[in-house]
């Protein structure tokens, strides 16, 4: 939604809007896992495919756009979490060696493809589903619209991490590096906040501008500094957000503070209860996030 329409209700639409909007469509993916671990998705499979159909590494890993070090990284992480080698690279000889899959491999392709072809044929019958909900229920842009939003929100909930803070944002800007990308995240209250990743990772999580991604951020990376935003400027930390304190859970130590930022973003930071007490961290207290961009981890819907 744009920021001209976002402030309509239903009742002000235009009806030539209303006529325009796009049917809501429906997506998804499939993948592997070994144990609690995600052997890998559809990425991951044309890889192995591309070797069984080359031979050859490079020329495997170019044809699914990946870099040389990025798919051995790949079969690396394949071949430890399946338990068994998948991959398997020959040196030398006659032939000049080669690469090859194992049989568990080839078995996996063939799985793998069938399984997806029945998950298209669910998405499709679950699209006309919600399609035809969508006629019914949706009399205007925003409902269609707010029914996309809550497949999105639901498809959020299924990420599973061990970090306190998940802070969903969108790319705002991007800035590769040799080595390392820095991202600036818009937060829904109009926040901003930077992450340093390695330009590997962003070309492997297909970062952009204006796609959406989840920051991560250990609780307890975070430091809290009495007041609002423009106390802790002169800090040479990246990120400082700052928010009203919410709740403060004490412990015998330590105590969890969680900072409502604009827009409804929840942030918590772990610190020890003497900094409560001398900061004065309490309920509608001002206070100010505070951690680096080497602190962020990102993640992207697969």
């Amino acid at each position: 939604m744009n920021t001209a329409s976002s402030n309509l209700s239903p009742s002000d639409a235009d009806p030539d809007d209303r006529a325009a909007a796009p049917e809501l469509g429906l997506g998804g993916s499939v993948w592997f896992q070994a144990g609690p671990q995600m052997l890998g998705g559809a990425a991951r499979i044309a890889l192995l495919a591309a070797i069984r159909d080359t031979g050859s590494i490079t020329a495997a890993a170019k044809a699914v756009g990946m870099s040389y070090k990025g798919a051995w990284d790949a079969i690396d992480a394949m071949n430890n979490l399946a338990g068994e080698p998948l991959v398997r690279r020959a040196t030398g000889g006659k032939g000049g060696g080669g690469t090859t899959l194992t049989r568990r491999a080839l078995r996996l392709i063939e799985t793998f493809g069938a399984i997806e072809r029945e998950h298209r044929r669910f998405l499709a019958r679950a699209a006309a589903a919600i399609g035809a909900l969508n006629r019914e229920e949706a009399t205007d842009a925003d409902a269609a619209q707010s029914l996309s939003g809550d497949l999105a929100v639901l498809g959020r909930f299924g990420l599973r991490t061990s970090a306190r803070n998940q802070l969903y944002g969108s790319v705002v800007a991007l800035v590769r590096g040799a080595v390392n990308d820095e991202v600036t995240i818009a937060l829904p209250g109009g926040q901003r906040l930077a992450a340093t990743v390695t330009h590997e990772s962003a070309e492997a999580l297909g970062l952009a501008e204006g796609g959406a991604v989840v920051a991560l951020i250990k609780a307890s990376s975070v430091v809290l500094v009495a007041g609002g935003e423009e106390v802790a400027t002169r800090l040479s930390a990246r990120n400082q957000l700052g928010g009203v304190v919410s709740r403060v859970r004490r412990g015998e130590v330590n105590a969890e503070v969680t900072l409502e930022l604009p827009g409804g973003t929840v942030i918590a930071a772990i610190v020890t209860d003497a900094s409560v007490e001398a900061l004065g961290l309490e309920a509608g207290a001002s206070a100010t996030a505070v951690f680096k961009a080497s602190s962020v981890l990102l993640g992207v819907a697969s």
